[in-house]
């Protein structure tokens, strides 16, 4: 099987995140509309297999990548797993002694929290190791418009949820949204500047 480059597995993350947001968009008046509870269940669990297969998508390009890559990723995934266990633990003690009110739904925030940790920490060590990890050339140029639209979409599911649930159920989901109109102006801008570099070094 020929290894996964940077733009295919940008391209298929994002089909597989798109797919994430427009289910999470047709599920939610269902779940809310139905009373039986294996149908319920059903709904609630569908918006985890675009998830999951983007998982499996991490799992093969690290797997198919050269031990420099495999050392960073795997670098940049220890920092994450530990940053989420001291989130998780701070927050299980504040709950525990009536600090914080916690609901079930907090849950769905581990897995995003995890990615963002990994993200930021995966960018320090490539830089640390001498990777570009924001490369202009190999990568998808569709990769800003991503960030910008999944950015797009949760703040009108973030909106969607406020008119329906109220203010608390929207918050994080428009926090969310905002963390990603600013990661596409960040990966825009570097992936100019990228640009830039190599037209001088060509000249």
């Amino acid at each position: 099987m020929p290894r996964m480059n940077n733009r295919r597995y940008e391209q298929q993350v994002m089909l597989a995140m798109a797919t994430y947001m427009v289910v999470l968009f047709a599920v939610d008046p269902l779940l809310h509309a139905t009373r039986s509870l294996p149908l319920k269940t059903l709904l609630a669990l569908v918006p985890v297999a675009p998830v999951l297969y983007a998982i499996a998508l991490m799992w093969r390009r690290i797997r198919d990548s050269d031990e420099l890559e495999q050392r960073t990723n795997l670098v940049a995934l220890g920092v994450a797993t530990a940053l989420v266990s001291a989130l998780s633990l701070v927050g299980g003690f504040l709950s525990a002694g009536g600090v914080l009110r916690l609901g079930g739904e907090v849950l769905i925030w581990v897995f995003p929290v995890l990615m963002l940790g990994y993200g930021v920490a995966y960018r320090v060590v490539a830089r640390r190791y001498g990777v570009d990890s924001v490369c202009a050339e190999d990568g998808s140029p569709w990769l800003p418009w991503y960030f910008a639209g999944t950015g797009a979409a949760m703040l009108a599911f973030a909106l969607y949820l406020w008119g329906r649930h109220g203010v608390g159920a929207a918050a994080t989901l428009g926090a969310a949204a905002v963390f990603f109109v600013a990661l596409a102006v960040w990966v825009s801008r570097r992936r100019a500047r990228a640009r830039r570099q190599t037209l001088d070094e060509r000249r």
